[in-house]
């Protein structure tokens, strides 16, 4: 019953939505190359649990991206959603205008207009600060000239960082970048430190999958992160 209530409301909205039961015809679906502009998974599904979809996603490289929707508030779930690379991970508990907020966050409205009108960093449409571009447009990242396969969110965290280099960002405003101001994950008020920390590790990863020596971003223990200015060391 909630699968069919969360696709009505969702529909009420203005969104073209395809719901499945079950992973496997999911997976199936993308497979063939229909295109989707966001996955929306529970955690336990019959046949195939949400994580198994997930990585079958990945594996596929299939270039959606991924919202955890689920009963399962744990901090290590919200972790393992991410590591395998989602974008989000919302408790059931939370209200339906919380998780259309997180929706509006990753991909476009239906109207065409893009989720968020203000981008993360300040300046030109295209900016360089080192080896690092970042078209604010496409939202798409360059390190030394190849192109770091990033999601929307992890884009707008690098965004964020480089905008300021050298300069400490804190761990709650990083979050609310992705999650809007307030949002609370985790266990505890701080329970979204360890989301931060997922988040930062699968970015460096895939700036290291490039460079094997990337260490633009520092962190600063108990506050955050910031970007190296590579400039102040000059």
């Amino acid at each position: 019953m909630f699968r069919e209530s969360l696709t009505q409301n969702l529909k009420d909205d203005g969104y073209e939505v395809t719901d499945f039961g079950e992973g496997q015809p999911a997976l199936e679906y993308l497979r063939a190359g229909n295109r989707a502009d966001l996955v929306v998974l529970d955690w336990r599904m019959p046949g195939m649990t949400g994580i198994q979809l997930l990585r079958a996603i990945r594996e596929h490289e299939i270039d959606v991206p991924v919202i955890f929707l689920t009963v399962l508030g744990d901090q290590i779930y919200e972790e393992a959603a991410l590591h395998h690379g989602a974008v989000d991970f919302v408790e059931k508990s939370r209200s339906l205008s919380i998780l259309k907020k997180r929706i509006e966050l990753s991909v476009k409205r239906p109207d065409g207009a893009p989720a968020s009108d203000q981008p993360a960093g300040e300046g030109s449409i295209v900016e360089t600060i080192g080896h690092l571009e970042l078209n604010r447009e496409t939202s798409r990242a360059y390190w030394k000239g190849n192109e770091v396969p990033l999601t929307l969110n992890e884009f707008r965290i690098v965004d964020l960082l480089a905008a300021r280099p050298g300069r400490d960002v804190r761990y709650r405003e990083l979050y609310d970048q992705v999650h809007g101001a307030g949002f609370i994950a985790g266990s505890g008020e701080e329970g979204y430190r360890g989301n931060v920390r997922t988040l930062i590790k699968r970015i460096r990863q895939k700036f290291r999958a490039l460079d094997g020596n990337f260490e633009a971003i520092e962190n600063y223990p108990g506050f955050g992160y910031r970007w190296r200015d590579d400039k102040a060391r000059e």
